[in-house]
């Protein structure tokens, strides 16, 4: 089977993708710079925090059983001010200890909770994710200097593999020309175009809206045209295996896509709360094929086992939140 008819099969095709500055996102960076400082003083750390901001206003709730006591409101005014935003937030912060009932079954290696988590690699790109959210993330990361921070593009591809429309909204300053977006949108030949398509974009991040923790899982995973098993990362520790299973199962789709030479690989990961193995692990080869990974072995699918397999309790998570969990430079994505 040719890869173009492959991909071409799914017809139209459109994902979105939000800039670093965005709500939601300022939101999930929050979360994962707080366990990123947590880990960098206590590796063994378990977190489980979300964030809500919004409107000079920003709520801190969650569970946290560390080594090291920190204090939290440094941190989210930093990450807001390192994003871009210049005015100050007031920080309310509701942390308590995690759960002894759920503690008790992680701390003999059992799953943090019940779920199914999803991996998925292709051949579309050197990314190896889908072309429309991979164009959509080059899209916000080549933003124009004078544009941002808050920003969100999206791609239409059609039943060819083409562009067809661009949408790039960008925050900018008050009677900005928006020719410089434009000239980005365009250099994807699309059919149509359609830049900060309400006009005005001149209010943005918390200022006009209000974000969340895990609200952009499309985003964080591979747009919407892939399944996604529903639990979000930001803020999560490894122990969570919505967050460390989903990436161990991206690591093995992108294994069998080499070891296979297909074009394209789903994984699916399903987990019981306190258990260690996981009730369900299979992966499916270009729509046709499907592995049962518990009976083929090769991998550690415990949450331990994926821990250190990964290197998962080093503080780079603020870095997945800001850039991308997938098609970068972590280990799950080699």
């Amino acid at each position: 089977m040719q890869a173009d008819n492959y991909f071409n099969k799914r017809g139209l095709r459109t994902a979105e993708y939000v800039s670093p500055g965005h709500p939601d996102k300022v939101c999930d960076q929050i979360s994962d710079a707080i366990l990123d400082a947590f880990l960098a003083k206590d590796p063994d750390s378990r977190v489980a925090v979300e964030t809500m901001g919004g409107h000079g206003k920003v709520y801190i709730t969650g569970e946290v059983t560390s080594n090291v006591k920190l204090n939290i409101e440094p941190i989210v005014q930093k990450v807001y001010t390192e994003i871009g935003y210049s005015d100050t937030l007031e920080v309310y912060v509701n942390i308590v200890h995690q759960s002894p009932k759920i503690a008790q079954g992680v701390d003999t290696g059992g799953a943090g909770d019940q779920g199914i988590m999803v991996g998925y690699a292709c051949s579309e790109n050197e990314a190896m994710i889908p072309q429309e959210i991979y164009l959509a993330r080059e899209l916000i990361r080549s933003i124009p200097d004078g544009f941002g921070p808050d920003a969100k593009s999206q791609i239409t591809l059609d039943e060819h593999g083409d562009v067809d429309t661009v949408v790039i909204s960008a925050q900018h300053k008050p009677g900005a020309d928006f020719g410089p977006l434009r000239s980005l949108a365009e250099t994807l030949n699309p059919k149509h175009v359609f830049i900060n398509p309400t006009g005005d974009f001149s209010v943005g991040g918390f200022t006009a809206d209000t974000g969340l923790t895990g609200r952009k899982l499309a985003v964080d995973n591979y747009g919407p045209q892939i399944p996604i098993g529903g639990g979000c990362y930001s803020g999560k520790d490894a122990t969570k295996v919505d967050r460390s299973a989903a990436y161990m199962a991206r690591r093995i789709a992108i294994d069998l896509l080499r070891k296979h030479k297909c074009h394209e690989v789903l994984v699916k990961l399903a987990y019981s709360i306190g258990v260690a193995e996981p009730v369900m692990a299979i992966a499916i080869l270009d729509d046709q094929k499907e592995i049962n990974l518990l009976e083929t072995g090769g991998y550690d699918l415990t949450p331990r086992g994926i821990i250190n397999f990964l290197g998962l309790k080093k503080p780079v998570y603020q870095l997945t939140a800001a850039n991308g969990h997938f098609g970068n430079g972590f280990s799950w994505n080699k």
